[in-house]
Order: C-alpha cells, then sequence, then structure tokens
C-alpha cells in the first residue's frame, strides 16, 4: 500500500456493515429496526448495491446520545 493511499484510508470515515453494528450493540434486527421506525436509531446508508451500512461516527454520535438519556 502506498503512503497515499494509507491517507486516503484514514481520511475516510469508516462504514459498518448492519450485522458488525448489531453485534457491537448486542441487539436484534427486529429491535433495530423497531428502534429505527421509532427514530431512535443510528442513520443508515444504503449502498447502490442495496446493502446497508452505518458511519462509525453516527454510531458513536448514537452511543453518546444513548448514555445522555439514561444520565
Amino acid at each position: 500500500m502506498t503512503e497515499a493511499s494509507k491517507e486516503s484510508t484514514v481520511a475516510r470515515p469508516k462504514k459498518l456493515k448492519l450485522a458488525e453494528v448489531l453485534e457491537e450493540i448486542d441487539m436484534s434486527r427486529a429491535a433495530f429496526y423497531r428502534m429505527r421506525a421509532r427514530g431512535q436509531a443510528p442513520r443508515l446508508h444504503k449502498l447502490p448495491n442495496g446493502e446497508l451500512r452505518v458511519s462509525r461516527a453516527d454510531l458513536d454520535a448514537w452511543w453518546a446520545r444513548c448514555e445522555e438519556n439514561t444520565a
């Protein structure tokens, strides 16, 4: 990997697969979609191939909001 490609990889925000997000937050897909229907889940990005991704920044912000709401 060249130095330039390393920099571009670092500069771009990480996108997580939905399965990775569900594992990290220890939640079922059904529960996640119920939260999403209520507007309480991290924002999803749909790729042209139909797969879903969540940005690391959105997930971290969602975790922070969850912590604020429980305090």
